[in-house]
């Protein structure tokens, strides 16, 4: 089953709750509060290594987003640039399942 990740970004900040920034979603990472970590592959090496490392601890599945920050912030219907994404409640989309892909 393919999953539209642009429409479940979408779907995920319409009916679900999501926060967005990078040093919002490192702390979700951290905490254990995320079910999903969406990151634009523009991320500096650096803070994606640490995303990489607080995902790997809390047991969290992160997902490179195939776009910059600006593609990611226009599939999130916002007028900036985002770095990533916190799935905090998937609400109705199906976005944990593309989550099992990656």
């Amino acid at each position: 089953m393919d999953i539209d990740l642009n429409k479940a970004i979408r779907q995920a900040m319409k009916t679900g709750r999501v926060e967005l920034g990078l040093d919002t979603t490192t702390k979700a990472a951290m905490t254990g509060r995320a079910r999903l970590i969406i990151v634009s592959d523009k991320v500096p090496p650096d803070r994606l290594e640490d995303l990489r490392h607080y995902t790997s601890l809390s047991g969290t599945p992160m997902i490179v987003y195939r776009g910059n920050s600006a593609d990611l912030g226009r599939t999130c219907r916002k007028p900036f640039q985002i770095s990533s994404v916190a799935v905090i409640d998937p609400g109705d989309s199906s976005i944990m399942a593309a989550a099992k892909g990656a």
